[in-house]
């Protein structure tokens, strides 16, 4: 354990971080399928509401997609631009 560094082990608990941020967008995805089912069943319901319920539908799958993208964007900065290490110096 002593062969370990601190840059190793910064690099390290950055790549781990950035897997676990990454696994927030699995709640995105089974949100935005049960949206879109539930959005299908009520467009065969009712045809002539479908304007409506795709508008609303649409917009609020974007909003569910928000917490992907920061979750992303996170893992992105941990594996390329790691703030951490420049706090060693």
């Amino acid at each position: 354990m002593s062969n370990i560094t601190n840059e190793g082990l910064i690099l390290a608990c950055s790549a781990i971080g950035a897997g676990l941020a990454m696994i927030a967008g699995l709640g995105p995805g089974i949100g935005q399928g049960i949206a879109a089912g539930y959005g299908a069943s009520a467009v065969g319901r009712n045809p002539g509401a479908r304007g409506t319920i795709m508008s609303t539908m649409l917009v609020g799958q974007a909003v569910a997609e928000t917490t992907g993208l920061y979750s992303f964007a996170v893992a992105i900065i941990l594996i390329f631009a790691n703030p951490l290490l420049g706090k060693l110096k």
